[in-house]
């Protein structure tokens, strides 16, 4: 089996990556539209929702910034 140019993490071809590092931003995407979603219906206060924000946002760039790169990077 040939080696992908991207290197040995990708997966085969037209298949993503299955490193775990490459999931946390979409995952913290995810709950910042889920805070917000909640304040609109009335289930987070919006002291919450001024609180959680911007803390998944320093958590998302804390995590890039600390994340290791694999080999498909």
């Amino acid at each position: 089996m040939m080696e992908d140019k991207m290197g040995m993490g990708m997966m085969e071809k037209g298949k993503v990556c299955g490193c775990t590092h490459h999931k946390i931003i979409p995952i913290l995407i995810i709950l910042f539209g889920l805070v917000f979603l909640l304040r609109t219906a009335g289930t987070l206060t919006d002291e919450f929702a001024g609180y959680a924000w911007p803390i998944l946002v320093i958590a998302a760039g804390a995590m890039k910034l600390m994340g290791s790169k694999c080999k498909c990077c």
